[in-house]
């Protein structure tokens, strides 16, 4: 038989999300339905505070922070026009995501 891998290549920003404790991911997918970015920026210190990212062995820990800070300005400077809204949503979603995955040991680009 024959393996076939597939491996979603993502983007500096996408690379970026931290794998947070499960509470803390759905508290801040929760804060981004609601505010857009404010989940973001929670994640963002996340990452000074010891939560690891895809990024954080090529770029480390500071470039790592504001990438996150970047996609918090990011999605609320353009929720007035939905996409920021939008993007925030499914960057909380992203995050609940990659808790599951981390509490359930599983890794993290499945």
């Amino acid at each position: 038989g024959v393996v076939v891998e597939v491996r979603e290549k993502k983007g500096p920003l996408r690379a970026a999300i931290p794998t947070m404790p499960f509470p803390l991911a759905v508290i801040c997918l929760f804060l981004n339905t609601f505010i857009p970015g404010l989940g973001t920026l929670i994640s963002a210190f996340t990452v000074l505070c010891g939560a690891q990212s895809e990024l954080i062995p090529e770029r480390g820990v500071c470039c790592v922070f504001w990438l996150n800070v970047a996609a918090a300005m990011i999605q609320i400077l353009t929720a007035v026009i939905m996409v920021g809204w939008i993007m925030s949503i499914f960057w909380g979603m992203d995050m609940v995501i990659l808790a599951s995955y981390r509490d359930q040991g599983l890794p993290q680009d499945v």
